[in-house]
């Protein structure tokens, strides 16, 4: 029977979901889970309301394989002061090779045979030499992962400028493309430090309401189109959604308000009409 409890990493933001079967876990237990590269140690956290809605039979948890011991938690201390120490002479050799990479973070697997160095860089980089040195130093396998900016922004964390956290690291399960139309169909400014992360991309959340937008603007005129209005033909500058209004600018440069619900087809002037 599955037993599906909250595990936070000190590796990872978002807490994980994981199968504790038959052990008793309580909130803060230190715990060892099964993942890819190994026995890793992590805390049992409170799992998310959105989480605890979703069914247990949707995929296959990774398993907590006991509580953790002493020995456990002096290897973690222990990487955590490796990691530390790793990331500095990675970062000399970086400036020393004047390589064009931003060093993230050091992950040490938790059997220790190997660490994982995380990196941003706009193109693709030589590191051969620093692999190179760094093995000859460290004495232990070395990777070289390059990430975006947005897994930057979502293992560092922050506060966007909603002044809540940000929604890579609280609860995204992966990011979903973001493109400038969608900021063009809600009506934002086209303002990159008002509809830029900071990760320097656009935000994730101006995909969460434009499926909404798409829909609620079926049957509605583009911005830019003529249409027929009570004061005069017109162009339409704005169409306010929240508001449910079409700001129309008339003619002689008047801008009157008219109610979506008011709108109708046959009040489109065609092209055609617009060359007559």
């Amino acid at each position: 029977m599955e037993n599906i409890v909250g595990v936070k990493m000190r590796k990872q933001l978002q807490p994980i979901d994981a199968d504790a079967a038959g052990l008793d876990m309580q909130i803060d237990d230190k715990v060892m889970v099964e993942t890819k590269n190994g026995p890793t140690l992590g805390t049992i956290v409170p799992r998310p309301a959105y989480k605890r809605c979703i069914s247990c039979n949707k995929k296959n948890y990774p398993k907590i394989l006991r509580k953790a011991e002493d020995a456990d938690m002096r290897q973690e201390e222990l990487n955590i002061r490796m990691e530390r120490d790793y990331f500095q002479v990675c970062q000399n050799k970086i400036q020393k090779h004047k390589l064009p990479m931003k060093l993230v973070d050091v992950e040490i697997v938790p059997d220790g045979s190997k660490v994982v160095f995380l990196f941003v860089a706009e193109n693709r980089v030589d590191f051969r030499q620093l692999v190179k040195e760094l093995a000859a130093d460290l004495r232990t396998r070395i990777e070289m992962r390059q990430i975006g900016a947005r897994s930057e922004a979502q293992r560092i964390g922050g506060i966007g400028c909603c002044g809540r956290e940000l929604c890579c690291a609280g609860f995204l399960q992966k990011f979903c493309p973001v493109t400038v139309k969608m900021t063009k169909e809600q009506g934002l400014p086209l303002d990159p430090e008002k509809i830029s992360g900071v990760c320097g991309r656009l935000m994730c959340c101006l995909s969460y309401e434009y499926d909404t937008y798409v829909k609620l603007k079926q049957g509605l005129p583009k911005v830019g189109k003529r249409i027929k209005t009570e004061k005069g033909p017109g162009k339409i500058r704005q169409i306010n959604i929240i508001s449910k209004k079409i700001v129309v600018e008339l003619e002689d440069g008047m801008f009157v308000d008219m109610a979506i619900e008011d709108y109708k087809p046959e009040m489109l002037i065609k092209q055609q009409q617009q060359q007559h």
